[in-house]
Parts: C-alpha cells; sequence; structure tokens
C-alpha cells in the first residue's frame, strides 16, 4: 500500500516545552489513523503541523510525493496548497452563510462552473444524509447536523487527505455514537486515508484501522486497535486503553515460572523472565463463579455495578483490588465470596522498571 503521509523526525516546541518528540510516522494510502492521548500530549500539535497551521522546528513532512516541510531545506508549504480537508471540534461554519454557500466558497477557488459545484453540493450532502439543508443557516441546525454539514463541505472540495480534529466532541453521548457510525461508513464507501484526533479510546479502537497512541510528544505505539487493546506495548498503553480500566498486579515471577502476587500465584507464559513483573489482565478475561472451582482464587466482592449490558464486580483479597466484568445482569452480591480464575492466554507481562510488554 502507498503512504500517503510521511513524517521523518519531527519536533514542535513552544517555548520550553517540546509538543511533538522527534516523530517519524508513516500513514498508508486509504488507512484511517487515529491519533489518540491524553490533554497535552501532542496529538493536536501534530495534525496541525501536518496541515501548517504549525510550523515544526525539526524534521520533514511529505503529502504524497510533495514535501510540504523541511527544517533543512527551509520549504514550507501554505495549508491551502497541501490537498488536506479539514473538519475541526467546532464545526467552522460561516454563520452568515446558508449551508449552500458554506460549501461552495472553497469550490469557487478551484474555478469550477456553477453546474460542477452544484453537483458537488448535492452529492456529498447526500453522503451524509443532509439532502434539503441547502438553504438553512447554521444556526437553524442542531450541533450534530452542522457537524454533518462541515463533513460535507470536507467531501465536496475531494481532498487527497481528511485531517478531524475531535469533530464529536462537541456533541451528547448519542449523537456521537450516531456519527461515530457515519464516519466509519464514509470511510468504508470513500477510501478517503483519515487521520483523526480523539482523547475518546472507544472512538479509536470503533473506527481506526490504526492507531497512534501518544505520550509527552511520542508515539508509545502505532498498531491496528486489535492489538492496541489486547497487547499494550507499554503499561501507560495498557492503562490508558480500556473501560473498566486493566488490573495491574505487581508481582515477581518465581523459579517455577508462576507470577507470586503475595497470597497467590497465576500461571501465564512468563517468556523465561524473571524477577519484578506488572501482571496486567482486562476485566473480562477473569472469569467469577460464586461457589469454589478448581484452581480457584477466593476473593470478596467488595462492590457490584449492573449497567445494563454488563455489569462490573470489584473484589479485595488482602490488599489487592480487581474489577471483573459480567455480561448481563450478575447474580454476585456484595461481600460475598468469590472465586475468580484468570485466563493465562490473556495476561501480559511488563517489565517493573522500564514498563514495556515482555515478549518472547
Amino acid at each position: 500500500m502507498s503512504v500517503a503521509i510521511r513524517i521523518n523526525n519531527l519536533t514542535k516546541r513552544f517555548g520550553n516545552v517540546t509538543a511533538v518528540n522527534n516523530v517519524s510516522l508513516n500513514i498508508e494510502s486509504g488507512s484511517f489513523l487515529t491519533l489518540l492521548g491524553p490533554s497535552g500530549c501532542g496529538k493536536t500539535t501534530l495534525l496541525r503541523c501536518i496541515t501548517g497551521l504549525e510550523d515544526p522546528n525539526e524534521g520533514e513532512i511529505f503529502i504524497g510525493d510533495k514535501l510540504v516541510y523541511s527544517s533543512s531545506e527551509g520549504i514550507s508549504v501554505p495549508p491551502g496548497e497541501r490537498d488536506l480537508g479539514l473538519v475541526f471540534q467546532n464545526y467552522a461554519l460561516w454563520p452568515h452563510m446558508k449551508v449552500y454557500k458554506n460549501m461552495t466558497f472553497a469550490l469557487e477557488t478551484k474555478k469550477m462552473t456553477p453546474e460542477e459545484m452544484d453537483k458537488r453540493v448535492k452529492d456529498s450532502l447526500a453522503e451524509v444524509k443532509m439532502s434539503g439543508y441547502e438553504d438553512r443557516y447554521p444556526r437553524e441546525m442542531s450541533g450534530g447536523q452542522q457537524q454533518r454539514i462541515a463533513l460535507a463541505r470536507m467531501l465536496a472540495y475531494r481532498p487527497g487527505v481528511f485531517l478531524m480534529d475531535e469533530p464529536l466532541s462537541n456533541l451528547d453521548a448519542r449523537l456521537r455514537m450516531d456519527m461515530r457510525i457515519e464516519l466509519k461508513r464514509l470511510h468504508h464507501v470513500t477510501g478517503a486515508t483519515t487521520v483523526y484526533v480523539t482523547h475518546d479510546q472507544v472512538e479509536a479502537l470503533t473506527m481506526s484501522t490504526s492507531i497512534a497512541i501518544m505520550k509527552e510528544g511520542v508515539i508509545q505505539q502505532l498498531d491496528t486497535p486489535d492489538k492496541v487493546y489486547h497487547f499494550p506495548a507499554t503499561l501507560f498503553v495498557a492503562d490508558f486503553i480500556g473501560n473498566p480500566k486493566v488490573n495491574l498486579l505487581n508481582g515477581t515471577v518465581d523459579e517455577a515460572g508462576k507470577v507470586n502476587l503475595g497470597s497467590f500465584n497465576v500461571s501465564t507464559n512468563t517468556y523465561n523472565t524473571k524477577g519484578k513483573v506488572v501482571m496486567a489482565v482486562r476485566p473480562e478475561d477473569i472469569a467469577i463463579s460464586a461457589s469454589p472451582v478448581p484452581e480457584g482464587i477466593e476473593f470478596t466482592a467488595y462492590s457490584v455495578l449492573p449497567a445494563g449490558a454488563d455489569s462490573s464486580i470489584i473484589a479485595h483479597r488482602d490488599d489487592i483490588e480487581l474489577t471483573i466484568r459480567e455480561m448481563g445482569t450478575s447474580t454476585i452480591k456484595m461481600d460475598e465470596k468469590i472465586w475468580l480464575k484468570f485466563n493465562p492466554e490473556a495476561v501480559n507481562l511488563y517489565d517493573e522498571k522500564s514498563g514495556n510488554l515482555i515478549t518472547q
């Protein structure tokens, strides 16, 4: 697959703060890459460097085969010449223009005929299920409708790459879910290379073909959603991804090759490592029983939190707290004795000092 965007050793500083720290990244043509991380991790700054809204201090950016930024060669192509489409968090629609004018405003720079522009507008509105809204002002539409118009405007322009900076964060939960469906469908239909910025892990996991998780200006892991969730490369990624959060337990790999967690051991693949480790296991990868089971570990149900489709059980044993996820409504009662079994295939071990995943 060809590369739509290539970033080499990119660094962006604001005074003494390094927002993007020596990032190198290849974004494949037709992919949906999400830049994910907490506030201040550098994801929006990286996107703004790609667009040309920020000039990095060091590095190179290629869009296709075109060098659009180079610190060493003194090249910085203006945003309007990078063939990119942007959708922002605040929609960025002209309030005094009706939908039709909002969409044709940029098309006029391409010197298209009125007939061509009209077809682009109608086709793009149909793509986002907003046909018939051409004569409305932004104030006459809901937030979700305005965001659809912003997407349609980008579609009408037909840029080489779609860039989106937290476009759903201003919407309520139901609208966000609806828009995730539409965005994923839109990517499937258009096949457009998309770079999407969010702090919402659900958006990243459900829509992306690949996810780049950032911390302090550095990409911690670049991988598929499945691998980011099931095989986080670092403790930071493991802790950041997942709801309910992953269980992290400090332990030691003993001579028998088991993970000693104090009052009990867990059998899993330790990859011949020795010494102190951090064991990570997702809540759904712990089986729970209200009666003793072979190799089950006794805990006490501290709290039970039903949520309709599933239930979270908080379990205590000595100073260890675990979260277990059961589908449906749990029959477990608070303060009840319970027995837990870990799925050994789903346990990940991390080096205690480096925080990196231990693999073969």
